[in-house]
């Protein structure tokens, strides 16, 4: 008996034996048994670790609250702008319409902006 990389008793080698039959026989029986091979074990571990870090950037993202806050802010500011544009058109259109008293219109339109301008410092405030 000889002794392998672990200090293990291995069989000692005998005449014929170095052939490399009885390795690929176990790797065969391996592969039967849905053994993986060191290959395929480091192409699962890059996956994985990969898998891990889209993982991390994703929770990351959703614990920057700050940065989430500001993101949203500008979405409500960029709303309000829109509509902003929207009801000027409106009111201009009315008007050339002959419709005198935009004011409905222009009422509406304070009242929106209104709203949203409370809902970004109601924001800000609570953060």
């Amino acid at each position: 008996m000889t002794r392998d990389v672990n200090g293990v008793n291995a069989p000692a080698k005998t005449a014929g034996s170095g052939s490399g039959a009885h390795i690929e026989a176990g790797v065969e029986q391996d592969a039967a048994r849905g053994v993986k091979g060191p290959d395929e074990l480091r192409r699962e571990i890059e996956r994985t670790r990969h898998e891990l870090g889209d993982t991390v950037e994703q929770l990351a993202g959703k614990m920057d609250v700050r940065g989430n806050a500001m993101a949203r802010v500008e979405d409500l500011r960029d709303k309000a702008g829109a509509m902003t544009v929207q009801l000027r058109s409106n009111a201009t259109q009315a008007r050339r319409a002959g419709t005198r008293k935009p004011w409905p219109v222009m009422v509406a339109g304070g009242t929106v902006a209104g709203l949203a301008a409370t809902a970004v410092l109601r924001r800000r405030g609570t953060h």
